[in-house]
Order: structure tokens, then sequence, then C-alpha cells
């Protein structure tokens, strides 16, 4: 079941969380740290997140207690998402909700009970001897929910990669300064920042691993829960093909039809869902919707409700 996430206490004015897949967040390796002893750190993603804290979900697949070199307790943990996984530590500086929530998660653990938990978590980072960084989370309150709030949770979480991957492209045709960033109408203000540093350290970077991530996401988001635990099988959809207007067409039309009979479980599928799996495949929704109501016009596929399509028999 969904529950209220269990409060950490006062504490002094947070960043904004973001929602965001652990394939994003894993990905980083630039942080950076406030200037003053109570200034925010960040860790900066290749899409341009600058991450204070994140929201995230997922299935809970380990939880350890050990003891560390100064007699105290911690916890660490890894939590599953359909990207990736993410790591975990909780220890004696967690609020007292939180170490209690941790106890009673390792005991479900540890009697072969995974649960699917949400949280929200500071971002960590780490720095090896060699220099490689890897980022962890600090939770600072969570819950566990139910499948239907998970997917919920995936929806958001891919839609705001698909933002952010928007506007990292967009920012690939400017220069990578902060004025260019500020006055491009394709760029949200909260990503100006965070894109600059991200283009200047990362440079161009391949986003076809963060479009198949957020296809296996909506995949499972749509029904297929079961697949929450293992691999999910992408969909052979084809793309837009710049600078054919048919092919394109063509294309479009075929990813509509093949989504409907994929995720159809009876009752033909939502518009809103339609709309999100055809935008991660590429197709721009103005164009998807089009789409929707000539296949309408055609008989090919029909509304038995509101807003929900089924492909015609």
């Amino acid at each position: 079941m969904g529950g209220e996430l269990m409060q950490a206490g006062p504490r002094a004015k947070r960043q904004p969380a973001w929602h965001m897949l652990a394939s994003e967040f894993r990905d980083a390796t630039l942080n950076e740290k406030g200037s003053g002893e109570f200034d925010p750190s960040f860790v900066i993603t290749k899409l341009g997140a600058k991450v204070n804290r994140v929201i995230v979900a997922g299935l809970l697949e380990r939880l350890e207690v050990r003891e560390t070199a100064n007699g105290s307790t911690l916890y660490q943990g890894q939590l599953r998402d359909p990207s990736g996984q993410h790591y975990f530590s909780v220890g004696d500086y967690a609020s007292e909700a939180m170490r209690e929530l941790t106890t009673t998660l390792t005991a479900k653990i540890e009697a072969g009970e995974p649960e699917l938990v949400l949280m929200v978590a500071k971002a960590r980072w780490y720095q090896t001897e060699e220099g490689a960084i890897y980022t962890s989370l600090r939770p600072e309150e969570a819950c566990i929910i139910d499948g239907k709030t998970y997917a919920n949770w995936i929806t958001r979480a891919c839609q705001g990669t698909i933002e952010r991957m928007d506007a990292f492209s967009a920012s690939l045709e400017l220069e990578p300064n902060k004025q260019a960033y500020s006055e491009s109408e394709s760029i949200p203000a909260n990503l100006v920042e965070g894109l600059v540093t991200s283009r200047n350290h990362y440079g161009e970077i391949d986003l076809e691993q963060y479009k198949l991530n957020i296809m296996q996401a909506l995949d499972i988001a749509e029904g297929k829960m079961s697949s929450a635990t293992k691999p999910v099988p992408v969909l052979n959809v084809s793309v837009t093909v710049e600078g054919d207007d048919e092919a394109e067409g063509s294309d479009l039309e075929e990813c509509v039809l093949s989504l409907i009979r994929q995720l159809d479980q009876g009752d033909g599928v939502d518009f809103e869902a339609l709309l999100s799996n055809a935008n991660a495949r590429g197709f721009a929704r103005p164009d998807c919707e089009a789409m929707l109501d000539d296949l309408s016009e055609k008989g090919i596929v029909h509304e038995p409700r509101f807003g929900w399509f089924k492909i015609v028999e």
C-alpha cells in the first residue's frame, strides 16, 4: 500500500527534488561543492540537472547493517528501478522514523519479502584514489508503496528525463554559455546553469541509452509490473525518418498501432499513456494526436470510452 512519507524532522530550507531514473544519476561524474559552510553541494548529470535532492523509487533488493570503525551503525542498500540501481546508506544521523523504517525493511529483506520503496534523498558522491567518482544517496524520508504509486512515479521520472533530453538537444545548437541558454525558449530556467556546466565537462553524449531506459520504464508503468524485477522486452518500433514526410507518417502509424496492441489489457489504452510512449520513441505529441484522429476517422481505431483507444477488430 502507498503511505505517507516518514518525515525527517525540522531542517533548513531544502533544494527542490528531481524525479530521476537511476541511469541518469548513476552516469554522473561531476560534482559542485558549495562555497560556504552551509551552501548546498550538487551532483551534475549529463542531461544538465543540478541535483542536491532526488525522489527515487524501485524494488529494494538489498539492505545490510554493519558496524563502522567508530562504533556507529550503518545500513547500506540497493534500490532498483527499470533503468538500473541506486546505492544508499542510512546511519545514526538519520531521523528516528527513517531508522525505524530501515529496521523494518531489513527484516523484510532477510525474510525474503522485497518491497517497492519510494524515498526522498540527498545526492552524495565519493571519489576513489584513482580519481573515479561514484554517486550514492542518503535518504531523508521514505515509505513502502504499491504498484500504482510506483507506476505514477515512473511516468513522472520519464517525463522529466524526456524534458531534460529535449533541452540538452536544443543546447547543442547554441554556444555553451549562460546567456545563450537563458535566451533560448527550449531550455527551462532550472536547467541553464547545469547544462552549461554539463556541456563543458561531458561534451556531446549519446542519448540512445536514455531513450531505451524510458521505453523499458514506460512498458512497466503501463501494466507490466511483473517485469519490475527482470529485464523488460523492448518493443521493435521504427523511429522517424527526417526529410521524408510519407515515411515519417507510416512510421508513426506503425508505432501507434503497435503500442495499442502491446499495451491493451482488454479495456483499450489511455490517451496519455499512448502519447508518453510514442513521445519516448521520438514522435512529437501533436503528431501523435493527429495520427489518433486520422486512425479514428478511418475506422482503424475507436474509443470504447472517452480517452481510451482500441483497434477495431
